[in-house]
């Protein structure tokens, strides 16, 4: 995997964009509480920081050795957290067996929060540019994700899973909110002629996903660099499974693939050539593309003040990415930056 363009890097480093409490900032009440489920005293705390949200999150060990990846949330400052926590801890708890993702231990309420532990991962946020290992790696592990949620088990459905469909309609459309004059346009165009030139084709474009998202199958949702980590062997790991829905596969892997594209890959063949991408109709790179860099462009300055001050500048290199992608597929001449 040799680069084709000039490689465009994020402000600050995926591995290291969160702002969360330290271990010892949470309730002593809180603390003694996941110890007992530890079943030992913890001796120490590894906070993860990768990540957007202000939640703690990090490996604990005990003095016995145990290990456990644990979030929480207060449930009065943060209760959307706690929302998302509970949800993704019975998504994961009812994931196929197999897959190379985290695996559920307990839930808990005390001190006026909510607290999950699921298996500690022992491993990294890929670097930027992409790995050759790494990213095989990646899109090898995803691969295998993806064939086993084709056709998801019926207790997972439970759940009650949202449909992309719906998402790609109500989240999904905002150059079409550009166009009616609901949303100021979100810097420059990615042509020298200008927005007029573009808008009414990426608003066509990202309409097109609404349709093409209609699938029996699942998708993870939120398949980002950072909702990675790669294992001491070289494995695979995706986390942070609350947004799981009823998608298709292939608009993760549009996702993933942001990074691969500002690594100056050829992200155009890694798309095509993967299974999650089979089936696919013709332009769903387009749509996709076109749905995500509006989502991510007009959203960044709308990042909620409870999220890490990073959000603002990964939504803006996210968006250009997609952007820029997608005017370099549909042969639109951008200005230079």
């Amino acid at each position: 995997m040799e680069a084709m363009r000039a490689v465009s890097l994020p402000p600050v480093s995926y591995a290291v964009t969160a702002e969360r409490p330290a271990w010892a900032d949470l309730p002593a009440g809180l603390r003694d509480a996941v110890a007992a489920r530890l079943g030992a005293p913890v001796r120490s705390a590894r906070v993860a920081s990768a990540g957007f949200t202000r939640g703690f999150a990090g490996v604990l060990e005990s003095t016995d050795g145990a290990r456990v990846f644990v979030k929480a949330a207060s449930t009065a400052e943060q209760p959307h957290l706690v929302d998302w926590y509970a949800r993704e801890i019975a998504i994961l708890d009812r994931l196929p067996a197999d897959l190379p993702v985290p695996r559920p231990r307990w839930t808990l309420h005390a001190a006026g929060w909510f607290a999950v532990g699921s298996t500690a991962i022992d491993g990294r946020v890929p670097e930027l540019p992409w790995s050759a290992a790494d990213l095989t790696a990646t899109l090898a592990g995803y691969a295998e994700v993806a064939a086993a949620l084709a056709d998801p088990p019926a207790d997972l459905l439970g759940v009650g899973l949202p449909r992309l469909a719906d998402l790609a309609w109500a989240d999904l459309t905002w150059w079409r909110e550009v166009a009616a004059g609901r949303e100021p346009y979100p810097g420059p165009p990615p042509t020298a002629a200008g927005w007029a030139a573009v808008l009414p084709e990426l608003v066509r474009l990202e309409s097109l996903l609404v349709g093409y998202a209609q699938t029996s199958g699942l998708a993870h949702g939120d398949l980002r660099l950072d909702n990675v980590l790669i294992d001491r062997t070289g494995r695979a790991w995706f986390c942070d499974w609350t947004w799981l829905c009823q998608g298709p596969a292939w608009f993760d892997l549009v996702g993933l693939l942001l990074t691969a594209y500002g690594s100056g890959l050829d992200a155009d063949a890694l798309f095509a050539g993967h299974p999650a991408a089979a089936g696919a109709p013709p332009d769903a790179l387009d749509a996709a593309l076109a749905a995500l860099s509006g989502y991510y462009l007009t959203g960044a300055n709308a990042a909620p003040g409870t999220a890490s001050p990073q959000i603002r500048a990964h939504r803006l290199f996210s968006g250009g990415l997609a952007l820029d992608w997608l005017a370099e597929r549909r042969g639109w001449h951008r200005p230079e930056r």
